[in-house]
């Protein structure tokens, strides 16, 4: 499989652990296959930068793929709470974050590579309002299409940095990319705040709802 990793400057050997503990899975080499995203991540600084193309093999690599059907989003988000900083204090946010990691929470350390969502900002704010009770569920899951930012491979293990093989690089123009990103944010938020505007049925489970009934995975009302 060819993937890609967007960046200031071309990186032809990735570097184990060279990343933010804080990324969305902790230390990793974060990586996606559309070229296109590769390349608005490259400019997020609104400067040019590198769409850097890899030979990924994964035979012999432990995989943990957060979009197959044994999983559900609340999987992410506990992994997400782990990692990510700058969440909100107070409300139920706290008991939130401490439920979603002792019932939903899966150790992306323990796999070699892990394929699931990518928090940008946008998305990130959507699954804020989640934890803090704002929105529900349902609402929560629509919106983590709006963005339309796909999946992100990431290379966990030392073991799966020698699965990867330095391709080439392609330049990416900011004028050109950094304009895409900030496009693809707005449109998620737009269309984000017209369903956030809908009415939520009497149905819809939020946060506190899945706490006081002790919802775990399997449940069927997560599908």
């Amino acid at each position: 499989m060819k993937v890609y990793h967007g960046s200031d400057h071309i990186i032809e050997k990735p570097l184990y652990n060279g990343s933010k503990r804080t990324n969305d899975y902790g230390y990793g080499f974060y990586t996606t296959k559309n070229l296109e995203l590769a390349k608005e991540w490259a400019c997020a600084d609104n400067r040019d930068g590198y769409s850097n193309c890899y030979d990924a093999c994964f035979e012999g690599l432990s995989i943990l793929d957060l979009q197959k059907p044994e999983y559900n989003i609340l999987n992410w988000l506990a992994i997400l709470t782990r990692y990510r900083i700058y969440w909100q204090s107070g409300s139920i946010a706290e008991e939130a974050k401490k439920y979603l990691q002792d019932n939903f929470y899966i150790d992306p350390n323990e796999y070699d590579v892990i394929i699931g969502y990518r928090a940008d900002d946008s998305y990130f704010s959507f699954a804020q309002d989640f934890v803090s009770g704002t929105i529900s569920l349902s609402k929560l899951s629509e919106a983590m299409r709006l963005g339309k930012l796909g999946e992100q491979v990431v290379f966990k293990s030392e073991k799966s940095f020698s699965h990867i093989k330095f391709i080439n690089a392609e330049t990416a123009r900011s004028d050109m990319y950094y304009e895409k990103k900030v496009e693809r944010d707005r449109e998620a938020r737009r269309a984000y705040r017209n369903t956030k505007g809908h009415s939520d049925s009497i149905n819809e489970l939020f946060m506190i709802d899945i706490m006081r009934e002790g919802i775990v995975n399997g449940d069927p009302r997560l599908r």
